[in-house]
């Protein structure tokens, strides 16, 4: 009696534990060298609730390299007494009860509240020219940099051959600034604070008179 020949039975492949998995269970793993991934949604932001809190506010004149805007509501400039630190660049409010009695030290002037196209928000002191004074145009033309810069962004720089200050007017359309949320005393607060001068007893006072 012939017997019948059974097939070989193939043997099923080996899992390979270290190969990928397929189909919906990988997808649902997220890749962690996926950076895109990380990134926070802008709407959480604004939901989480995350403040730009301004801690420091610069007193100073704008970058010769920098386009700037300036505040053209009245209520963010105001004139001051004030007394400058050239070889420290710092300046100092000065309390109106004192002046008279620190004549030649103290200068007027009035200050801006300016933002730069990176979005820097700073005070900008231009001073007052006096009516005899031979050097006027340097005030002068840096007042009407100011003023034109409430409408339109532009650049100042020193003219030596001058004597003025060249001012640039950007010739490219540029968005609005986004100014600070802060009152213009806020900002004079932030920007000065140690810097007011109200008493003759004042460090800044006593070094002018050489006391210190």
């Amino acid at each position: 009696m012939k017997t019948q020949a059974t097939k070989p039975i193939a043997a099923a492949p080996a899992v390979d534990a270290a190969a990928p998995a397929v189909g919906p269970a990988a997808a649902a793993v997220p890749d962690p060298f996926d950076i895109a991934s990380l990134r926070l949604n802008p709407s959480f932001l604004e939901t989480a609730g995350v403040k730009k809190l301004i801690t420091t506010v610069p007193v100073k004149k704008p970058s010769p390299q920098d386009f700037v805007r300036v505040h053209a509501a009245p209520e963010y400039r105001e004139n001051y007494a004030m007394i400058e630190l050239k070889d420290d660049r710092e300046e100092y409010l000065v309390h109106p009860l004192i002046v008279p009695e620190l004549t030649g030290e103290v200068t007027y002037k009035t200050v801006f509240t300016a933002v730069n196209r990176q979005g820097i928000c700073f005070l900008w002191p231009v001073r007052i020219p006096a009516p005899d004074d031979r050097k006027a145009e340097w005030p002068r033309s840096l007042r009407v940099a100011a003023e034109l810069a409430m409408n339109k962004w532009v650049r100042v720089k020193a003219n030596m051959s001058l004597g003025a200050y060249e001012i640039t007017v950007a010739d490219s359309v540029m968005a609005e600034p986004a100014w600070p949320v802060l009152t213009f005393q806020e900002l004079v607060r932030v920007a000065f604070q140690g810097r007011i001068v109200t008493t003759l007893e004042h460090p800044v006072v006593k070094r002018l008179r050489g006391l210190t």
